[in-house]
């Protein structure tokens, strides 16, 4: 789960580190107004997405009257967004980038630091990779002090402000552990004119699998692109919205992967990834019914079941057609523990069940182009 730009440094002020003065813009406000703020301020899109400066969804503004033009530019840029984020702005002489995620092959956390801020990371690092500074931080003991030191001082800071930064690290591992979180990242961490240390953006992701928990920032459905995707949001059901013509649902992630780059193999496009194996592959009604609400053209349902039984998902294959009645045909080729049984459940609901996933595959593009079940 992503946390907006305004939340993350709500975040960051209760842990002590330093945001500029803001000001929240709320979509519904008869008359906005920046001047408490100050002027030169920035204008800041509130979305889950990056590349806002990009997509001209961050602007400088030096007085009210571009600040309201710019307010209502960038409000009808991205009709649902509920919010803008106002803040002074803040002379810069240097933006670095810090963060902390995840190292799932070593099972510990990282932080990434850099003094070439307010750059994409994946960007540097492919192109300047000796720009990344990387600590590992081994969990069963947490940050240690003279890490965050370590960090701090390849960071060619003036002394105090060094003693900033390295407490700015040890409260963003606090917020990291704290939050349940994948991510904390600030890029870019000013270093003002004056020589202090202020936090310019912010970036937290919580593991869903803690969501459950972490219940301060609970998410609504304007929050996602579409009903489908907040929908599995709450299902905890994998899930992403294309613009193609075939439904994928698949159980197994690698599966899922697979298939897609199979559809495309056959020339076929996927309206939407949905993984309903492991934990979920009970879920088979709610996961048609997701793919339901997308725009597709068939439904393609491809699974192979060890732990997760194949009866049982055709079982919930075969319950989710009387229940839902789709509108578009449905392929199926489901494998696995009890296949016989899976393969006499679809049988007797009417449906042909294929055996093999090249062949599932085929079948639905055509499906797709028009083509006679």
């Amino acid at each position: 789960m992503k946390l907006y730009e305004f939340q993350a440094k709500t975040v960051f002020q209760e842990f002590s580190i330093p945001t500029p003065k803001s000001k929240l813009i709320d979509r519904k406000d008869i008359s906005p107004t920046t001047d408490d703020i100050g002027y030169p301020c920035v204008i800041k899109a509130q979305v889950l997405s990056g590349g806002r400066g990009k997509r001209g969804l961050i602007s400088l503004v030096k007085d009210s009257e571009r600040a309201a033009q710019e307010m209502k530019r960038i409000f009808d840029a991205e009709p649902s967004m509920p919010y803008l984020l106002i803040e002074e702005a803040i002379q810069i002489s240097k933006e670095i980038y810090l963060s902390i995620t995840v190292d799932a092959p070593s099972g510990k956390a990282v932080i990434l630091a850099s003094e070439s801020g307010g750059v994409e990371i994946e960007t540097l690092a492919v192109d300047h990779p000796e720009k990344i500074i990387k600590e590992m931080i081994d969990l069963r003991y947490g940050l240690m002090p003279n890490q965050a030191r370590h960090i701090a001082y390849q960071m060619h800071l003036s002394p105090q402000t060094t003693k900033e930064m390295i407490q700015v690290i040890m409260k963003l591992y606090d917020i990291f552990m704290n939050y349940d979180a994948e991510l904390v990242e600030i890029n870019p961490l000013f270093v003002t004119q004056s020589d202090s240390i202020v936090a310019g953006d912010g970036k937290i992701m919580i593991d869903d699998n803690s969501v459950y928990r972490q219940t301060r920032f609970a998410q609504t459905q304007a929050d996602y692109s579409s009903e489908a995707a907040y929908e599995a949001s709450l299902e905890g059901i994998p899930f992403i919205q294309f613009d193609g013509d075939i439904g994928l649902m698949c159980a197994g992630a690698g599966l899922t992967t697979t298939v897609y780059d199979l559809i495309h193999y056959e020339g076929g496009t996927v309206a939407n990834y949905l993984e309903f194996g492991g934990p979920n592959y009970k879920k088979a009604v709610k996961a048609m019914e997701i793919c339901l609400k997308v725009p597709s053209k068939v439904i393609l349902i491809v699974t192979f079941g060890t732990i997760a039984r194949a009866d049982v998902m055709a079982e919930g294959i075969v319950e989710a057609i009387k229940r839902l009645k789709p509108d578009r045909p449905i392929v199926t080729c489901i494998r696995g523990t009890n296949e016989i049984e899976a393969v006499n459940i679809l049988k007797s609901a009417g449906l042909t069940p294929l055996y093999d996933t090249e062949e599932a595959v085929r079948m639905a593009c055509e499906l797709a182009k028009g083509g006679k079940q």
